[in-house]
């Protein structure tokens, strides 16, 4: 009995494993044959992995317990206890893992596809809602012109009906106010549904080459990508106005840079164009990007001009085509920023060699400029008695022109030999460290221009002493370098201090330094350093000229009173224009009794 019980549990082992194994070869072969149907493929696959597994453990767990129960009735005729199947077989499980992994490595690249095809349908419905937008905005732009007209009836209706009752009114205006915002809160809603989100100011203070420090402010809103940029001058206003002359004649004049002030007015005399003062904000922009801003700015309101059949919309078009041709640079035209506060600024791509096609002007301000400006003219001191200032050193107090903390600066007048008394001045900031020196002239405008030109011939010429006032242009010809007046201001230093100021004006420029910089211009800088630290070592020969107008200028004599033979001094005549850039012209010095009493 008992072998025919081992027999009779084998036989059963064997059935039920061959059913499962039937079973499970059946459900796998449903599956090939599903997946090449690519048209239904997702459809299939999701319900059959859904359904077949559980439906196949189902089955499998009933055959267990078959068997379990079989075995329970045999064992009175085997004697012993019949081995139980295991529920949950090891082996089984991780084949259906396996092959579970490869159905979804089979659904994968139909997944891809679906998602790159979900891709294509949004990109094609933003592009066909972008007209629908743009018709949007212009009938928001109408229905707010009307709303505005509508309240202005309103608001004349209301100012009769107050004069009937305070009570009534009262209510209109609370009703009319409710009836507002909920207008005013609809199209914002509608229009732009991010206008109160915050966006990010951020503050920027730099140094323009060749000029002075800026503070930039810019502001971005991530939310509805609004911007806005933004500039202020970081220093004071200046003692001269400035006006620059641009002859633009090229595509490439379109990109320099330009600071404009808010105080500056900008001109374009070829389409008597004028942009007043105080009409925009400062801006740290290109000649390009001046002329784009007037042209956003008269396209601002041409929309509701179109709706009113406003007459001027036409020609505010016409002269917008005329700006947009400006861009294009068909034909040369004249760009002028005239800045009574001397804060604007118009790039000199060539520095530092001189511009031909740009014409730096400084100017007194008039008193219709000083008001503009909110300057004040100081009451007129009392005369002090005359004291003999020769020997002493004044004092006063100032404040540091690099980290603002107060400082004093000394003064005194020294009388230079063979020359004339000039005033110097030099400030020590204690906080920084900071120095500076500035040289004033004691005297009048000489009657005549002066011209110095010294051939550099041995390194002894570096210790010259050396006096440049604020009238005096620098040129050296064999590095084709010309520094412009009131560059550096006044100076009493030697030949080699000047030399050396020189340099770390030209070198220290952030335009050649970091990405933005030009490899061509960095170039040139670099090269000019060079034969500069040459001339300075006494390796180069070269010719310096000092060309002063006003003839308060100095270069010392080292064999005076005997000529220099390397040195030149040459008095000459002025010129209408340097008499002009002087002040000169309009002074009157001799007569001028005469002439007041004639307009009493």
């Amino acid at each position: 009995m008992a072998s025919m019980a081992a027999v009779l549990t084998w036989a059963l082992a064997l059935l039920s494993a061959f059913s499962a194994t039937q079973a499970r070869k059946g459900f796998w072969d449903y599956f090939s044959q599903t997946s090449g149907d690519k048209g239904r493929v997702e459809q299939i696959h999701q319900q059959k992995m859904a359904r077949e597994p559980a439906s196949l453990k189902d089955s499998l767990e009933q055959d267990l317990n078959n068997m379990n129960k079989f075995l329970e009735k045999l064992r009175p005729l085997s004697g012993s206890e019949a081995p139980r199947l295991p529920q949950d077989p090891v082996g089984m499980r991780q084949q259906l893992q396996e092959e579970l992994e490869e159905v979804k490595a089979r659904l994968q690249p139909y997944m891809a596809e679906a998602h790159e095809l979900v891709g294509w349908n949004l990109e094609g419905l933003r592009q066909q809602l972008k007209p629908y937008t743009m018709d949007l905005m212009e009938q928001v732009a109408l229905r707010v012109q009307e709303l505005q007209e509508q309240l202005r009836v309103v608001g004349e209706d209301t100012k009769a009906q107050l004069l009937g009752g305070v009570d009534e009114a009262r209510a209109l205006l609370q009703e009319l106010q409710s009836r507002v915002v909920n207008h005013t809160g609809r199209f914002r809603e509608f229009f732009h549904p991010y206008a109160e989100s915050l966006g990010m100011t951020r503050l920027l203070l730099t140094k323009i080459p060749f000029f002075r420090e800026i503070i930039v402010s810019s502001f971005s809103c991530e939310h509805c990508g609004w911007n806005n940029t933004e500039i202020q001058s970081a220093g004071r206003v200046q003692d001269q106005g400035v006006r620059y002359t641009l002859t633009v004649r090229a595509p490439e004049d379109m990109n320099r840079e330009v600071v404009k002030t808010d105080s500056a007015t900008t001109r374009i005399p070829e389409l008597d164009f004028e942009i007043p003062a105080f009409s925009q904000k400062g801006a740290l922009t290109t000649v390009e990007g001046l002329i784009t801003r007037a042209i956003s700015g008269l396209e601002q309101d041409q929309p509701a001009r179109r709706a009113n059949k406003d007459a001027t919309a036409e020609r505010i078009d016409e002269f917008i085509v005329k700006l947009k041709e400006l861009k294009q640079v068909a034909s040369p035209f004249t760009l002028i920023i005239d800045d009574p506060s001397g804060n604007s600024f118009v790039e000199n791509p060539h520095a530092p060699q001189k511009d031909d096609s740009l014409v730096i002007t400084h100017y007194n301000r008039t008193q219709h400029q000083k008001e503009m400006l909110g300057l004040q003219e100081e009451a007129p001191a009392e005369k002090p008695e005359e004291e003999d200032l020769r020997n002493e050193v004044l004092q006063f107090n100032t404040n540091c022109p690099e980290c603002n903390a107060p400082a004093q600066t000394n003064m005194k007048l020294v009388q230079i030999p063979h020359f004339k008394e000039v005033i110097i001045m030099a400030t020590n900031c204690e906080n920084c460290g900071h120095r500076t020196n500035e040289v004033k002239s004691g005297g009048a405008v000489e009657p005549l221009g002066t011209r110095i030109t010294l051939h550099i011939t041995d390194p002894s010429d570096m210790t010259r002493d050396l006096l440049k006032s604020e009238t005096c242009s620098v040129e050296i010809p064999e590095l084709e370098f010309e520094l412009g007046m009131a560059v550096l201001g006044g100076k009493f230093t030697t030949l080699e201090g000047l030399l050396k100021d020189i340099r770390e004006l030209v070198t220290k420029n952030p335009f050649t330094l970091g990405d933005s910089s030009n490899p061509c211009q960095k170039e040139r800088l670099q090269e000019f350093s060079q034969k500069m630290d040459q001339i300075i070592e006494g390796n180069m020969k070269a010719h310096f000229i000092m060309d002063d107008p006003a003839g308060n200028s100095y270069l010392q004599n080292v064999y005076a009173p005997e000529d220099d033979p390397e040195m030149k001094v040459e008095r000459y005549k002025r010129t209408f224009d340097q008499n002009e850039e002087l002040g000169l012209n309009d002074m009157k010095t001799e007569g001028y009794e005469a002439g007041l009493a004639s307009q009493r």
